[in-house]
């Protein structure tokens, strides 16, 4: 039974609706057990088809769950469903859990993500395949370069503070011993990823498992986020990826915030992200391609 402790914001969501977050279970091909949250529309119409944008959490040792997220339930006012999936390296399922990403970063968690997908189709019939978005946040955003370059499932991408390429980011990011916790090695180092493998430099694998390197395969409009300031990771992460999407003739418009870090925290920059998120995600539901878009700067 759930019980309220605290009454923070009553007055503020007083006579707004809010709408209802539910889990659900996954099973992926490797027989993993993964759970997953998805926040319905508001006013569910019987014989209706609504969008779903998948909401990727970063980390990636972190989680999501049915607790307020601004950002899905105004999506949730949109009409819009929201999918979150807590993908093998989350955090609150056990030590196992969260290790299962070690060695495989653009993975295992990827196909997650996109047994999550299906699973939620399987089960909501008034979900629609054919409008799909996907978006993310920091490692969130980096999973979102990855799967766009996977599949051309999704109609459009909103990316924010994501990495694109693991060898570049490691040598400018602040977090230079990140990839080092990740995978045990420096990346100019000899590596193995278990006991059968031979061995290899790190840094090759990283190669393999950066988006920028496969960015011929996307077809997904992208949208990129990032903060001008960002030391965790640097903006050239983006802009690496969009000069590489204009070469590769994929529409892509890249949105810079100055003063801004790792994350957009500025009000009137959060409002702006929303309302730029829900323009390009409702520009591809309903309509086709279009060509290609200057660099947009918010002041």
């Amino acid at each position: 039974m759930v019980k309220a402790v605290t009454s923070l914001n009553r007055e503020l969501v007083a006579g707004k609706s809010i709408a209802d977050t539910e889990s659900l279970q996954v099973k992926t091909a490797d027989g993993l057990s993964v759970e997953a949250f998805l926040t319905r529309p508001l006013d569910v119409k019987p014989g209706a088809k609504y969008p779903l944008i998948v909401m990727i959490h970063g980390g990636p040792h972190g989680q999501q769950g049915p607790a307020f997220n601004m950002k899905a339930q105004v999506y949730a006012a949109k009409g819009y469903a929201a999918l979150m999936v807590n993908y093998r390296g989350s955090t609150g399922y056990g030590q196992k859990f969260a290790d299962a990403i070690f060695n495989d970063q653009d993975g295992g968690e990827g196909r997650d993500v996109l047994a999550g997908v299906d699973a939620a189709l399987a089960k909501y019939p008034w979900l629609d395949a054919n409008r799909l978005g996907i978006e993310g946040g920091s490692y969130g955003g980096q999973l979102t370069d990855w799967l766009i370059t996977q599949t051309p499932r999704f109609k459009a991408a909103v990316p924010a503070a994501g990495i694109a390429n693991l060898v570049s980011f490691n040598y400018m990011s602040y977090y230079h011993d990140y990839l080092a916790v990740e995978f045990g090695v420096l990346p100019h180092q000899q590596w193995k990823p278990n006991d059968k493998a031979a061995p290899r430099r790190l840094s090759d694998f990283l190669w393999e498992r950066s988006a920028l390197r496969y960015v011929d395969k996307v077809k997904t409009p992208v949208m990129f986020v990032h903060g001008e300031n960002d030391n965790d990771v640097p903006i050239a992460e983006a802009e690496q990826y969009f000069i590489a999407l204009k070469d590769a003739g994929v529409e892509t418009i890249m949105v810079r915030y100055p003063r801004e870090g790792h994350g957009v925290r500025e009000t009137k920059h959060q409002i702006d992200v929303i309302d730029r998120s829900i323009a390009w995600y409702e520009k591809h539901f309903h309509a086709g391609s279009a060509p290609s878009q200057q660099l947009d700067k918010q002041s």
